[in-house]
């Protein structure tokens, strides 16, 4: 039996057969978990982001005309609920108590690997820098396509990577310095 593509899947999924749609979502669950997990975090959160993923995928499916690649469909729909589930965290704690949160870990402290390190200082970028360096550096995908996901000019998409690379840099720098 050969592989079916992603847009025949999407058609069979429209005809009512559901196999197809478990099909595209085996096929794509690893790529949008990692793109919450990079916006969010390994939280509960994060989970339920992932599973509404395919709940509105599953929900547009009419409306999805294939102009794009599923997996670029589908990485747009995660990053748009990743940053409404930030929005919500924002609204939820202050500011301030996110920063209190953030004094608790020492910049010299050994016991952090660098992946902690990174990673906190990923989660202190603005959304919007989370969000295209979370493309660019971690999902690996080209200042084009993380474009096209965002709907944003490339000027925009390498400017905020610039600048959350520069932001990135100097965090990580309070924990390299000799």
């Amino acid at each position: 039996m050969a592989i079916e593509s992603d847009q025949e899947l999407v058609q069979n999924t429209l005809t009512g057969d559901l196999s197809a749609f478990k099909t595209l979502v085996n096929r794509h669950e690893g790529k949008v978990a990692g793109v919450v997990r990079s916006m969010l975090g390994q939280t509960a959160e994060a989970e339920d982001v992932g599973q509404e993923v395919f709940i509105r995928f599953y929900e547009s499916l009419g409306k999805f005309r294939g102009d794009s690649a599923v997996s670029t469909y589908l990485t747009r729909i995660a990053i748009n609920l990743s940053l409404n589930e930030l929005k919500r965290r924002k609204r939820r704690f202050s500011l301030f108590a996110s920063d209190d949160e953030a004094t608790h870990v020492k910049a010299k402290d050994e016991t952090h690997d660098l992946n902690e390190m990174l990673d906190m200082e990923f989660k202190r970028l603005e959304p919007e820098f989370r969000t295209v360096a979370t493309l660019r550096l971690v999902e690996g995908y080209s200042t084009e396509e993380t474009a096209e996901i965002l709907n944003l000019p490339m000027g925009t998409v390498m400017s905020r990577l610039a600048r959350a690379q520069k932001k990135l840099k100097e965090g990580l720098s309070k924990y390299l310095e000799t």
